[in-house]
Protein backbone atom coordinates (compact mmCIF):
# COMPACT_ATOMS: atom_id res chain seq x y z
CA UNK A 1 0.00 0.00 0.00
CA UNK A 2 1.51 3.33 -1.06
CA UNK A 3 1.76 6.01 1.62
CA UNK A 4 1.03 8.85 -0.79
CA UNK A 5 0.29 11.70 1.67
CA UNK A 6 3.60 11.14 3.51
CA UNK A 7 5.40 10.56 0.24
CA UNK A 8 4.09 13.86 -1.15
CA UNK A 9 5.29 15.81 1.90
CA UNK A 10 8.71 14.14 1.83
CA UNK A 11 9.17 14.68 -1.91
CA UNK A 12 8.12 18.34 -1.65
CA UNK A 13 10.86 18.86 0.96
CA UNK A 14 13.40 16.91 -1.10
CA UNK A 15 12.65 19.11 -4.11
CA UNK A 16 13.23 22.24 -1.97
CA UNK A 17 16.74 21.17 -0.88
CA UNK A 18 19.77 20.82 -3.19
CA UNK A 19 21.50 18.58 -0.63
CA UNK A 20 18.42 16.35 -0.29
CA UNK A 21 18.14 15.99 -4.08
CA UNK A 22 21.84 15.02 -4.31
CA UNK A 23 21.43 12.43 -1.52
CA UNK A 24 18.28 11.10 -3.16
CA UNK A 25 20.16 10.54 -6.45
CA UNK A 26 22.74 8.48 -4.50
CA UNK A 27 19.89 6.29 -3.27
CA UNK A 28 18.34 5.65 -6.68
CA UNK A 29 17.12 2.04 -6.68
CA UNK A 30 18.08 1.44 -3.05
CA UNK A 31 15.53 0.48 -0.38
CA UNK A 32 15.51 1.22 3.34
CA UNK A 33 13.14 -0.90 5.39
CA UNK A 34 11.87 0.55 8.65
CA UNK A 35 10.39 -2.20 10.84
CA UNK A 36 8.53 -1.45 14.08
CA UNK A 37 9.44 -4.26 16.50
CA UNK A 38 6.49 -6.07 18.06
CA UNK A 39 4.10 -4.95 15.32
CA UNK A 40 3.43 -6.01 11.74
CA UNK A 41 4.28 -2.45 10.60
CA UNK A 42 7.05 -2.02 8.05
CA UNK A 43 7.64 1.01 5.85
CA UNK A 44 9.87 0.85 2.79
CA UNK A 45 11.64 3.96 1.47
CA UNK A 46 12.69 3.43 -2.16
CA UNK A 47 14.94 5.94 -3.95
CA UNK A 48 13.66 6.91 -7.41
CA UNK A 49 16.01 9.48 -8.98
CA UNK A 50 15.26 12.74 -7.07
CA UNK A 51 12.24 11.46 -5.16
CA UNK A 52 11.27 8.77 -2.69
CA UNK A 53 8.53 6.18 -2.83
CA UNK A 54 7.00 5.08 0.48
CA UNK A 55 5.20 1.78 0.65
CA UNK A 56 4.16 -0.87 3.19
CA UNK A 57 5.24 -3.73 0.91
CA UNK A 58 8.47 -4.35 -0.97
CA UNK A 59 8.97 -6.99 -3.65
CA UNK A 60 12.79 -6.74 -3.52
CA UNK A 61 15.33 -7.18 -0.75
CA UNK A 62 16.06 -4.07 1.30
CA UNK A 63 19.53 -2.53 1.04
CA UNK A 64 19.34 -1.73 4.76
CA UNK A 65 16.84 -2.45 7.54
CA UNK A 66 16.28 -0.43 10.70
CA UNK A 67 14.22 -2.13 13.37
CA UNK A 68 13.22 -0.95 16.81
CA UNK A 69 10.37 -0.08 19.12
CA UNK A 70 8.14 2.87 18.19
CA UNK A 71 9.83 5.12 20.77
CA UNK A 72 13.33 4.11 19.65
CA UNK A 73 12.48 4.84 16.03
CA UNK A 74 10.98 8.21 16.99
CA UNK A 75 14.28 9.08 18.69
CA UNK A 76 15.90 8.75 15.26
CA UNK A 77 13.90 11.79 14.17
CA UNK A 78 15.15 13.80 17.14
CA UNK A 79 18.15 16.05 17.53
CA UNK A 80 20.52 13.17 18.41
CA UNK A 81 19.66 10.11 16.31
CA UNK A 82 23.03 8.50 17.03
CA UNK A 83 21.98 8.11 20.68
CA UNK A 84 19.22 5.69 19.65
CA UNK A 85 21.71 3.63 17.67
CA UNK A 86 24.39 3.62 20.38
CA UNK A 87 21.82 2.83 23.06
CA UNK A 88 20.88 -0.38 21.24
CA UNK A 89 17.24 0.61 20.80
CA UNK A 90 17.53 0.50 17.02
CA UNK A 91 19.23 -2.30 15.08
CA UNK A 92 20.71 -1.97 11.59
CA UNK A 93 20.97 -4.87 9.16
CA UNK A 94 22.46 -4.66 5.70
CA UNK A 95 24.46 -1.71 4.43
CA UNK A 96 25.25 0.80 7.17
CA UNK A 97 26.40 3.22 4.47
CA UNK A 98 22.99 3.15 2.78
CA UNK A 99 21.30 3.62 6.17
CA UNK A 100 23.57 6.63 6.84
CA UNK A 101 22.72 8.27 3.49
CA UNK A 102 18.99 7.69 4.13
CA UNK A 103 19.42 9.25 7.58
CA UNK A 104 21.11 12.33 6.08
CA UNK A 105 18.41 12.58 3.42
CA UNK A 106 15.59 12.42 5.96
CA UNK A 107 17.36 14.99 8.16
CA UNK A 108 17.70 17.37 5.19
CA UNK A 109 14.12 16.78 4.00
CA UNK A 110 12.49 16.79 7.43
CA UNK A 111 9.10 18.46 7.12
CA UNK A 112 8.25 21.56 9.13
CA UNK A 113 5.11 20.32 10.87
CA UNK A 114 3.79 23.83 11.45
CA UNK A 115 4.21 24.64 7.75
CA UNK A 116 2.45 21.42 6.72
CA UNK A 117 -0.37 22.12 9.15
CA UNK A 118 -0.74 25.67 7.79
CA UNK A 119 -1.56 24.18 4.38
CA UNK A 120 -4.60 22.54 5.99
CA UNK A 121 -5.86 25.07 8.53
CA UNK A 122 -4.13 28.36 7.72
CA UNK A 123 -1.09 30.20 9.06
CA UNK A 124 -2.55 31.75 12.21
CA UNK A 125 -4.25 28.58 13.43
CA UNK A 126 -1.16 26.47 12.63
CA UNK A 127 1.02 28.91 14.57
CA UNK A 128 -1.32 28.67 17.57
CA UNK A 129 -1.31 24.86 17.40
CA UNK A 130 2.50 24.98 17.15
CA UNK A 131 2.70 27.19 20.25
CA UNK A 132 0.45 24.82 22.19
CA UNK A 133 2.50 21.80 21.06
CA UNK A 134 5.77 23.52 22.05
CA UNK A 135 4.29 24.43 25.44
CA UNK A 136 3.14 20.86 26.03
CA UNK A 137 6.56 19.50 25.06
CA UNK A 138 8.33 22.02 27.30
CA UNK A 139 6.03 21.07 30.18
CA UNK A 140 6.75 17.38 29.51
CA UNK A 141 10.51 17.99 29.59
CA UNK A 142 10.25 20.00 32.82
CA UNK A 143 8.02 17.36 34.40
CA UNK A 144 10.43 14.58 33.42
CA UNK A 145 13.41 16.53 34.78
CA UNK A 146 11.58 17.26 38.04
CA UNK A 147 10.53 13.63 38.37
CA UNK A 148 14.11 12.43 37.80
CA UNK A 149 15.42 14.91 40.39
CA UNK A 150 12.77 13.84 42.92
CA UNK A 151 13.54 10.15 42.42
CA UNK A 152 17.28 10.77 42.74
CA UNK A 153 16.74 12.84 45.89
CA UNK A 154 14.50 10.15 47.41
CA UNK A 155 17.01 7.39 46.63
CA UNK A 156 19.90 9.45 48.02
CA UNK A 157 18.37 11.22 51.02
CA UNK A 158 15.35 9.25 52.16
CA UNK A 159 15.97 5.58 51.40
CA UNK A 160 19.80 5.89 51.29
CA UNK A 161 19.89 3.39 48.41
CA UNK A 162 22.19 5.64 46.37
CA UNK A 163 25.13 7.71 47.59
CA UNK A 164 25.10 11.49 47.28
CA UNK A 165 27.52 13.25 44.96
CA UNK A 166 29.72 14.20 47.93
CA UNK A 167 29.81 10.61 49.19
CA UNK A 168 30.68 9.36 45.72
CA UNK A 169 33.50 11.92 45.36
CA UNK A 170 34.88 10.95 48.80
CA UNK A 171 34.75 7.25 47.88
CA UNK A 172 36.57 7.85 44.58
CA UNK A 173 39.21 9.96 46.37
CA UNK A 174 39.65 7.13 48.92
CA UNK A 175 40.06 4.56 46.15
CA UNK A 176 42.70 6.80 44.53
CA UNK A 177 44.57 7.09 47.87
CA UNK A 178 44.50 3.31 48.35
CA UNK A 179 45.76 2.79 44.78
CA UNK A 180 48.63 5.22 45.37
CA UNK A 181 49.49 3.52 48.69
CA UNK A 182 49.52 0.10 47.01
CA UNK A 183 51.78 1.46 44.26
CA UNK A 184 54.21 2.83 46.88
CA UNK A 185 54.22 -0.46 48.79
CA UNK A 186 54.81 -2.36 45.54
CA UNK A 187 57.74 -0.06 44.72
CA UNK A 188 59.24 -0.61 48.20
CA UNK A 189 58.86 -4.39 47.96
CA UNK A 190 60.63 -4.39 44.57
CA UNK A 191 63.41 -2.20 45.99
CA UNK A 192 63.89 -4.60 48.91
CA UNK A 193 63.92 -7.61 46.57
CA UNK A 194 66.58 -5.98 44.38
CA UNK A 195 68.80 -5.29 47.42
CA UNK A 196 68.77 -8.97 48.34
Amino acid sequence: MRLQPFEAVLNRNIAASTTARRLCRQLDGKVLALHVTGTPISIFFRGANESMQLDTTNPTAASATLSGTPLSLLRLAGARPEAALRGGGVHIEGSAEVAQVFSELLRNARPDLEEELSRLIGDVAAHQVGNVARSVLAFGHRAADTFAQNVAEFLQEESRDLPTRTETDEFIAGVDRVREDVDRIDARVRLIERRR
